[in-house]
């Protein structure tokens, strides 16, 4: 991977920080406690669902740059049990607070901690190092962003600068998203070809969903701009929210299938 893949992370988190403090300090009451694209949340919850998630990573990045031992066990649902308390101002305001701390700190590291510190985030194998937290980071914040902004605008699109940094952590991410126990049978592999940025892979539709190298023999091919094949993977795809440009070409599989096997969250 390349070197400055945290520092381009990073820049991506700052951009999508000020362009939604810049939304969510014009909104209303109304507004905050309006729906949001998340299933069953308000914009205020995805607002606290993203400060509450801003503090647990800033505390787990501090406790890894001081050598503790980690967060105790009861640490997390207390996080979400102050945030879930909030008015709805309140976790708004404490979104735009917490997250600029956390992309500050961020921001602080210098280029040796970027390069070789591990951090535990306790729900992976292992500890990642900076630029693979930052990209969780940013892949959470920029789809709940989206979440946010798409009640206003139906045809709004994943921040362009998060596109490479989040098409990077799919494919440690593509199992948990996918569910192959939706089709009957075995539907095959794919080839996705993305445009902007381009690349060409494969998708596995097997025991398991996976991204794999080109197949040799494939069921069918999907072209999409990269941006769509990311929010299909988070559920965030739609038919009133897929562009023309997505077009499938296969006898087994539809993208009602591929939408049913990546319902999000």
């Amino acid at each position: 991977m390349d070197d400055d893949r945290a520092d381009r992370t990073i820049s991506a988190l700052r951009t999508g920080h000020d362009d939604l403090v810049a939304r969510v300090g014009a909104m209303t009451t109304d507004d905050l406690t309006g729906p949001s694209a998340a299933s069953e949340w308000t914009v205020a919850q995805v607002l606290s669902h993203l400060g509450s998630g801003a503090e647990i990573m800033l505390a787990t990045l501090t406790s890894a740059l001081e050598g503790d031992a980690g967060l105790d066990d009861g640490y997390n649902q207390r996080v979400w049990d102050r945030w879930n308390a909030m008015a709805p101002g309140e976790q708004a305001e404490g979104l735009m607070r917490t997250n600029e701390e956390l992309v500050g700190r961020l921001e602080g590291l210098d280029q040796a901690t970027k390069a070789t510190l591990r951090i535990d985030l306790g729900f992976l194998p292992e500890p990642v190092d900076v630029a693979t937290m930052a990209a969780l980071r940013l892949s959470e914040f920029t789809y709940h962003s989206w979440d946010i902004r798409v009640m206003s605008d139906p045809a709004a699109a994943l921040a362009p600068d998060a596109l490479e940094p989040m098409l990077e952590l799919l494919s440690m991410l593509i199992g948990f998203l996918g569910h192959a126990d939706v089709f009957d049978g075995e539907p095959g592999d794919l080839t996705v070809r993305t445009t902007a940025p381009d690349r060409t892979f494969g998708l596995q539709l097997r025991d398991a969903v996976a991204l794999v190298d080109t197949p040799a023999q494939q069921s069918g091919v999907l072209d999409t701009p990269a941006e769509s094949w990311l929010r299909l993977t988070a559920g965030r795809l739609a038919p009133q929210h897929t562009p023309p440009e997505v077009r499938l070409a296969s006898d087994t599989v539809t993208l009602d299938d591929l939408r049913r096997a990546f319902p999000g969250f």
